[in-house]
């Protein structure tokens, strides 16, 4: 490999990716409509449930309670007394929830109510149930009702005090679009270069296939590691996600991540030879698995063991964990290096699958 040749290869690739628009929006504007779009769209957090409530009761204690329920962040609470309009919104989905209570409530020290929760979404039916049982708890010690609650809970939240999924799903999000751009930014490049047949040319020249390769994938390394600043800049400044790391240390997990990332969408490339198939590949290779395999959004603790075990082949599952690690808790160098080794592995992996397939003629 002569670095004559390579520097050349190197700014032939730099000119075409400046005339392309269309690898300046692959880095630099899908990151954003992806970020904007998980930030304010995907969340675990309930807040504003629809909730309603009837109260058949005219006591002063009813009322206490229902002024809780009204002033709790939790609940978009609507109140009624017609008891079949809101059984038929739990029905429609318009509703997540109902409270009944009772008429004799707070007469002769009896409380009695029913609470009716939507539990299509058991996820939601959960939460709902824990803050209506919250709330009546806390309302039951400040009216007197009970001593004190059964057993006193001072918890400390680490890493997260305010419990807020979009701090633990921002840094994952950004693994699961640089493995969008790493994919697509190599996938389209030597399908693009045989569609145009500019690829017969290249192999005309003197320039091995080793040079060919290191000169495309060095120039999308440094475009994606651009998309990465854009990443971080956008998560800590815009969405105030805290950063305990360091950010050399981000950048030098980034671009471990890469190689592996680029390099797959390198051999897609040099397999499909064509733009859309190429493209179509890389978001089943590198998308899915990176979005739905890497503990990004589903725990990987929960599923299927033989699932496990699929998990460690995807490099996204090691860049998740070290990107929620390095913004949430700090530096963790042991964790940093078991990631950069198995993302390493990985990519080497495929680069020499890359060179294996990657042949300077036409067949």
């Amino acid at each position: 490999m002569k670095l004559r040749r390579l520097s050349a290869l190197l700014v032939k690739e730099s000119f075409q990716i400046i005339r392309d628009p269309s690898a300046i929006l692959i880095a630099f504007i899908l990151p954003l409509i992806l970020l904007f779009l998980m930030g304010y769209a995907v969340s675990l957090d309930a807040k504003k449930l629809p909730f309603g409530i009837i109260n058949k009761s005219a006591t002063l204690s009813s009322h206490t309670l229902l002024q809780k329920f009204a002033a709790s962040p939790f609940f978009k609470t609507t109140f009624a007394y017609n008891e079949e309009k809101l059984l038929k919104e739990i029905e429609t989905n318009h509703l997540k929830g109902l409270l009944i209570i009772d008429e004799d409530f707070g007469l002769n020290n009896e409380y009695k109510f029913q609470l009716l929760v939507d539990a299509s979404d058991p996820n939601t039916a959960g939460l709902l149930q824990k803050y209506t049982s919250g709330i009546i708890q806390n309302w039951s010690v400040e009216e007197g009702i009970v001593a004190k609650l059964p057993i006193e809970i001072k918890p400390r939240y680490w890493f997260n005090p305010e419990t807020s999924s979009r701090y633990f799903l921002l840094p994952g999000s950004i693994a699961v679009i640089m493995t969008l751009i790493g994919t697509l930014l190599t996938a389209l490049v030597i399908a693009r270069e045989w569609e145009r047949g500019t690829m017969e040319a290249l192999m005309a020249t003197p320039v091995s296939m080793a040079e060919i390769i290191v000169g495309k994938l060095l120039p999308y390394f440094i475009l994606g590691l651009g998309s990465m600043l854009l990443c971080f800049v956008v998560a800590y400044y815009w969405y105030e996600v805290p950063f305990e790391g360091n950010i050399f240390l981000l950048f030098v997990l980034g671009a471990f991540y890469l190689f592996p990332s680029l390099n797959i969408g390198l051999l897609i490339s040099t397999l499909a030879k064509n733009q859309f198939v190429a493209a179509q590949v890389s978001l089943i290779i590198g998308f899915l698995p990176a979005f739905l395999l890497s503990g990004f959004l589903f725990e990987i603790a929960n599923m299927p063991y033989w699932l496990q075990l699929v998990t460690y082949i995807f490099p996204a599952r090691y860049f998740v964990e070290s990107l929620q690690t390095i913004f949430l808790v700090g530096n963790i160098p042991s964790l940093f290096l078991k990631d950069i080794f198995a993302m390493t592995l990985v990519g080497v992996f495929v680069f020499i699958i890359v060179m294996k397939k990657s042949k300077k003629g036409l067949e």
